[in-house]
């Protein structure tokens, strides 16, 4: 690792054009699907609707993509999360009937055991005991910047192979909405946390395991933006028109800062935040204005860093 630059932190502020897209729905009424609506209210104080996609939806998207690389790369999973079971490692039997008493050691337990549960963060709940395992992932809801989004409902009829007879055969009628515009989207990822246990504030898994799971998990955020899952992508696959944006870095113990793209200055103000923060090149702003820039960008990242190593004079 002595040709890699250390991160401490990534953060990726954009903005994402998605045409004719469902990703993300609150449930039905009748036979109307109703999709996610939320409130803003502007730097003016005026108040808007608009349609978003939940970070929630977005967390789930990177963790999938993770999982499949941490199953191609044979990277540890416990017994949940090999099956991708929401509870994780409280799928995992063994796991839970042999925790150690101290909480410290259970957490270095599940970091050795799970790189999902370690990279996407987990609660280990069993009688009066509640340990938390914090995610290294944070993202924003995706929102439909005001006045740039728009949501309609179209007409849909199930189809119905027989038509004649005695009995006429139903063809129920439905209403799906599709959405486009352009969303403004967070996200932060402490990765120097990557097999680090925040109760005893050592490592639990050596460099090299540790960089094989930065390197799966930079690959899972690349993936996340280039093939957003969610719902009805059967028919109603999202087109990805343009992803604009700024990825900071932090080679050292700073924030990666970033600024909410619905403000129309974020790019300049994230870079002069930076500069505020730090001027000796620990803290680095790349700009992209597509997605193949964006995948560039995060190519060269992968490839020439490696994950923080926290308090080394430990001997870590």
């Amino acid at each position: 690792m002595n040709n890699l630059q250390p991160v401490y932190s990534l953060s990726i502020s954009g903005r994402l054009t998605l045409e004719m897209h469902s990703l993300n729905n609150e449930g039905g009424e009748g036979n109307q699907t109703m999709t996610r609506m939320v409130t803003l209210v502007d730097t003016t104080g005026n108040i808007h609707k608009v349609n978003a996609i939940s970070g929630d939806m977005f967390k789930h998207i990177q963790a999938e993509h993770f999982y499949r690389l941490a199953r191609e790369r044979e990277l540890a999973l416990c017994e949940g999360c090999k099956s991708f079971r929401s509870d994780r490692i409280l799928g995992d039997r063994n796991f839970i009937q042999n925790l150690p008493s101290q909480d410290a050691e259970t957490i270095n337990k599940l970091l050795e055991t799970c790189a999902l549960d370690d990279t996407e963060g987990t609660l280990i709940a069993r009688g009066a005991r509640s340990i938390p395992r914090k995610s290294i992932a944070e993202f924003s809801w995706v929102v439909g910047l005001p006045d740039k989004v728009r949501t309609e409902s179209y007409f849909h009829v199930r189809y119905a192979s027989e038509r004649g007879g005695e009995e006429a055969i139903e063809q129920p009628i439905f209403h799906r909405p599709a959405s486009s515009g352009i969303y403004a989207t967070v996200a932060t990822f402490e990765l120097a946390r990557i097999g680090f246990n925040d109760i005893s504030q050592e490592y639990a898994l050596d460099e090299e395991e540790c960089l094989r799971r930065y390197q799966a998990f930079l690959e899972s955020v690349i993936h996340t933006y280039v093939e957003p899952g969610g719902a009805m992508r059967g028919t109603q696959n999202p087109h990805i028109l343009a992803f604009e944006g700024v990825i900071t870095i932090s080679h050292a113990v700073l924030p990666a800062p970033t600024i909410s793209p619905l403000d129309e200055n974020y790019k300049t103000q994230i870079q002069e935040v930076a500069q505020a923060l730090d001027s000796t090149g620990r803290l680095e702003v790349r700009p992209f204005n597509t997605m193949s820039e964006f995948a560039v960008h995060m190519k060269q990242v992968l490839d020439t860093t490696h994950p923080y190593r926290l308090f080394a004079q430990r001997g870590n």
